[in-house]
């Protein structure tokens, strides 16, 4: 199993962001061994949320040869063609780096924001995925739908000629799956919504989002922590704490573990505080009770 990491697009505890920040997060995970940045959508959100895909782009530079991935952009709020259009530029000024991951998003405040109907967004989506890669693919044939219609792929193509990897995201749900199955080129699953269980029992190549990690012996500050986080998310703290990253290094391991066995490639790690710092306690502490042989 491969680590990645997310940026740090959350303004958790209301220090805003300071010019290199993110920079220097991308330099931190290229040399401890990452392989891959991450970045998530939102228009609005409890606390202040940078947007990801320039997030993304302001670190192409900073992350070496790091993949860079959306885990995971909205097309129907975004719109596909703009995101299409972001996505090429993103894959072109970064080498051909950038993997595209897209949902439909579980906020209906960012569905109102840009002022498309929330219950429609299941019919949209599908349709946005078939028209994203109408836009990004070369020689593809045109797309139309109830809701989109991608005439010819967008210039200047991505810098892949044969257009960019789309993951599909998922909490797993029967019809959320056989629509990953139809639609993308992998699962992308989120940590707090799934289980090792669900995940090895289908056989899709599945990547792991939103995998909240704050390596710690204490236990007040995991507590502090798993709290805080069970309000940002609004899930009971006892839901979160056995699927989570959050306690100690041993824990991390068990639960990093269980998902590598059922089959995930790429775990994609969220500090929740002092983000370079916990970075390297994962890749020093963590990884290595996971085991070589993930």
């Amino acid at each position: 199993m491969r680590y990645g990491a997310h940026l740090p697009q959350i303004d958790l505890d209301g220090t805003g962001w300071r010019p290199g920040t993110l920079a220097s997060y991308a330099g931190a995970a290229l040399r401890l061994g990452y392989v891959a940045l991450a970045a998530n959508d939102h228009l609005v959100f409890q606390r202040p949320w940078l947007d990801a895909v320039v997030a993304l782009a302001s670190v192409a530079e900073a992350s070496g040869d790091l993949q860079l991935v959306t885990t995971v952009a909205l097309p129907v709020v975004r719109g596909p063609a703009a995101l299409a259009k972001a996505a090429a530029a993103l894959d072109i000024v970064s080498g051909g780096r950038l993997v595209l991951g897209v949902g439909p998003g579980s906020s209906a405040r960012d569905y109102a924001a840009a002022g498309v109907p929330f219950d429609e967004r299941w019919p949209r989506f599908d349709e946005a995925v078939q028209a994203l890669r109408a836009y990004l693919t070369p020689g593809a044939p045109p797309f139309e739908g109830r809701f989109y219609a991608a005439d010819e792929a967008l210039r200047p193509h991505p810098a892949r000629s044969d257009g960019l990897p789309i993951w599909v995201a998922s909490w797993g749900s029967a019809a959320g799956l056989r629509r990953v199955a139809r639609l993308g080129d992998g699962w992308l699953a989120s940590a707090y919504n799934t289980t090792p269980e669900r995940v090895a029992a289908v056989s899709l190549p599945c990547s792991l989002a939103t995998m909240w990690m704050y390596v710690t012996e204490d236990e007040r500050e995991r507590e502090a922590h798993l709290s805080a986080l069970g309000v940002l998310l609004k899930r009971p703290m006892e839901a979160l704490a056995g699927r989570l990253l959050v306690g100690s290094a041993e824990h991390c391991a068990d639960v990093a573990r269980a998902y590598a066995a059922a089959g995930v490639g790429q775990l994609f790690v969220w500090p929740l505080a002092d983000a370079e710092r916990q970075l390297e306690r994962f890749m020093s502490d963590v990884v290595p009770l996971v085991g070589d042989g993930w």
